[in-house]
């Protein structure tokens, strides 16, 4: 079993974090064309819309509560007077108001992808297994919700937070070490979240690096009607 945890928790981040980097470099150097979002919107819009912009909202205020929440050092939230009780608390909160704003635009979406003729025929293998994947990932850190309630000391969450840390010091035996004990739900959770990392350089997911911050920006288009 520790060879097991080890594996899992202290090599496989870095074999999905390497073929993360690589992979996306190596796509963007050969295969540009398909560097897209692929975007479904002229087979079907108002679905689009409605599903695709709390999906969004959900997603990016999640990763940014889990880098800052994982990734901030115990000490700085000492230093703010933040205890891991108050921090575990307004992460279940915060993360159970945006993890439901999620769920209800994937669902949109994954529904859309598969139930829409038209969509469907137009998506590929990757693009309804990522969409499945987050779901499942999404689930899972809503049930970790009820399962922190059980523990509000935030014991689980500093050894999670140790995790993280240590895999980005490059302590990865130690990781795998802290991450051991805590609940098979954030194995899970934790698991799911490498492999799809893994799998992010294969997927239109890509897209996230081409964020159009030039638009903020650029000038106004001005459009005339004719007369």
């Amino acid at each position: 079993m520790d060879y097991i945890n080890n594996l899992l928790f202290g090599i496989y981040p870095y074999i999905a974090l390497s073929v993360f980097v690589l992979g996306s470099i190596v796509r963007y150097d050969r295969d540009q064309y398909t560097w897209k979002t692929g975007s479904s919107q002229l087979l079907e819009s108002k679905q689009l819309r409605k599903g695709s912009i709390p999906f969004h909202i959900g997603v990016i205020a999640i990763l940014l509560g889990h880098f800052v929440g994982l990734l901030t050092p115990s000490a700085v939230w000492h230093v703010l007077g933040i205890t891991p009780e108050v921090k575990q608390v307004a992460a279940m909160a915060i993360g159970g108001i945006f993890g439901l704003i999620c769920l209800y635009g994937i669902i949109i979406l994954l529904n859309r992808r598969l139930n829409n003729e038209r969509v469907r025929a137009n998506s590929s293998s990757m693009d309804n297994a990522i969409l499945i994947l987050l779901l499942v990932q999404l689930l899972l850190g809503l049930i970790s919700i009820f399962v922190s309630m059980g523990h509000l000391d935030g014991t689980e969450m500093l050894l999670l937070m140790s995790w993280a840390q240590n895999i980005v010091i490059l302590n990865g035996s130690i990781a795998a070490d802290s991450i051991a004990g805590v609940n098979i739900i954030f194995k899970l959770h934790v698991f799911l979240g490498m492999t799809l990392i893994l799998l992010f350089p294969f997927s239109r997911l890509v897209h996230v690096w081409s964020v159009p911050v030039k638009y903020l920006k650029r000038n106004y288009q001005v459009v005339r009607t004719k007369g």
